[in-house]
């Protein structure tokens, strides 16, 4: 089990209030770290998950910036570091919802939305955060996808994006190793809760299409947002202090 406990300051969760965000922000919190996380609407969930931190026996700092505004990020990391006496983890687990369309049919407008979400907002969460990063050596996780490895059809406003989020990450792993940050990913696959389970109920996927994925995955069957959370906790872990620059796919062999 990864232990955070003797580390000082906490970890920042951006999307803390959604399916994967949220799996990770509590079990941070049940290994021993405070916890300050984003949410962009849901302020119900957002409390939820709070609670549950707290729960924990650890402190628990929530808000919502709007991750593309640069000023707005800095000034919430800036709180979260001094409200949990620094950084010691930066998870990044926001995302827009993803509608499952063909490049052809996609609106460019909306593509334009995705990258603003998803890769400035990535950037914004990067730069906010290292200065505070640096003095601990800290880690940088960032959640993107499967399908950047192996491509699905329809899938291109969630795949194009966390690809140039990896490449982010690949970057910083690069440049800021020297300070001994390191950074690396987590790809999820099928999930049951999450954005998966938010385009099963708007009908994205139906039961077809659900089943098709099934046979595709050598496991036979979907993860869960807690799959996730403890792969980002082990690659945040000092259990990980020699991984940096990877990403680690949780998808029961999907991508191979």
């Amino acid at each position: 089990m990864s232990d955070f406990s003797g580390r000082t300051g906490g970890a920042l969760v951006t999307g803390g209030s959604g399916g994967i965000g949220a799996a990770i922000s509590v079990m941070l919190a049940q290994r021993g770290s405070p916890v300050a996380f984003t949410y962009r609407s849901n302020a119900e969930a957002a409390e939820e998950v709070a609670d549950e931190v707290r729960n924990a026996g650890v402190d628990a700092h929530i808000g919502n910036p709007a991750l593309e505004d640069a000023d707005a990020m800095r000034e919430f990391a800036d709180e979260a570091a001094e409200r949990l006496g620094g950084l010691h983890t930066v998870v990044s687990a926001a995302g827009p919802h993803v509608p499952q369309m063909y490049i052809s049919q996609t609106d460019p407008d909306l593509f334009a939305n995705q990258i603003e979400a998803d890769v400035i907002g990535a950037f914004n969460l990067t730069v906010a955060a290292l200065p505070h990063l640096r003095p601990s050596g800290g880690s940088i996780v960032y959640v993107t996808t499967a399908a950047t490895t192996v491509f699905p059809k329809r899938d291109a406003l969630s795949s194009i994006p966390k690809g140039a989020v990896e490449s982010l990450m690949r970057a910083v792993a690069v440049e800021e190793g020297r300070f001994g940050i390191r950074a690396n990913c987590v790809g999820p696959g099928m999930l049951e809760d999450g954005m998966a389970a938010r385009l099963i109920a708007d009908g994205d996927l139906d039961d077809r299409a659900l089943e098709v994925a099934r046979t595709n995955i050598p496991l036979g069957r979907f993860g869960k947002a807690v799959d996730i959370a403890e792969a980002a906790c082990f690659l945040a872990s000092d259990a990980a202090n020699y991984i940096s620059g990877q990403k680690l796919d949780i998808d029961g062999a999907f991508t191979i």
